[in-house]
């Protein structure tokens, strides 16, 4: 909020995170909407899952997963194997092209495990911090905070963050919070984007943060913009 102190927005930051934990209860695990078996499988779940909804990434990897167990077996695959495999997921070549070259980079220097340092994910190939963050807060149990479309959404309408820039909003919020709810955090941040704080008209008079959020009202404000 404008002209808010440092202070000041750690304790509304702290505010917010346990009104979601309370509406969207779990772990990061447990909140993790992709169905998944250990670092491997969630990295490439969360690959397939780009310009992709969990659903249907969900009804393509069982298949997938009985076929290429590891990152050794998807390694030595056919390209128009999995390419055939990965259709519905949408982006399917060039996905193909990610999934194949990225399991190749961790059977070669990793000898077939998938890293848990941020610099070694993001030296994967089709890995980005969003997704290396979702592994590591997700299947590694490491500190990391995946800033997606409603995590920048909801957390610049939250005043927690100006930026557009997901790297400097991800920084943002990892300096109100404390690293051992970042996952949690940004994944109830993403299920109560879906469901409440939408991005054309926000759902505000059903929002459990409309009392601690500056933007409250503008669902309202835009549906009667939209009737007039």
């Amino acid at each position: 909020m404008a002209g808010e102190s440092a202070k000041a927005r750690r304790e509304r930051a702290a505010e917010i995170a346990l009104r979601l934990r309370e509406a969207y209860p779990g772990t990061a695990a447990e909140l993790c909407a992709l169905v998944h078996d250990g670092p491997y499988q969630l990295l490439v779940a969360t690959i397939l899952s780009a310009q992709c909804t969990d659903e249907r990434v969900n009804m393509v990897t069982p298949a997938l997963f009985r076929r290429y167990p590891d990152a050794r077996a998807l390694a030595a695959a056919r390209l128009e194997d999995v390419e055939e495999l990965i259709r519905s997921t949408g982006f399917f070549r060039a996905k193909s092209r990610h999934l194949l070259a990225m399991a190749s980079a961790i059977t070669e220097r990793f000898d077939g495990e998938v890293p848990e340092s941020m610099e070694e994910l993001v030296a994967l190939p089709g890995v980005g911090r969003k997704t290396a963050n979702v592994v590591r807060s997700v299947a590694l149990g490491l500190p990391g905070l995946p800033v997606d479309t409603h995590v920048l959404r909801l957390s610049r309408r939250l005043a927690l963050s100006s930026s557009a820039d997901p790297v400097k909003a991800e920084a943002d919020l990892c300096s109100l919070l404390p690293e051992a709810e970042w996952g949690a955090v940004s994944l109830r941040l993403i299920l109560h984007g879906r469901k409440v704080c939408v991005a054309r008209r926000p759902r505000c008079e059903d929002c459990v943060l409309a009392s601690v959020c500056p933007s409250a009202g503008i669902g309202e404000l835009r549906a009667r913009r939209s009737a007039g």
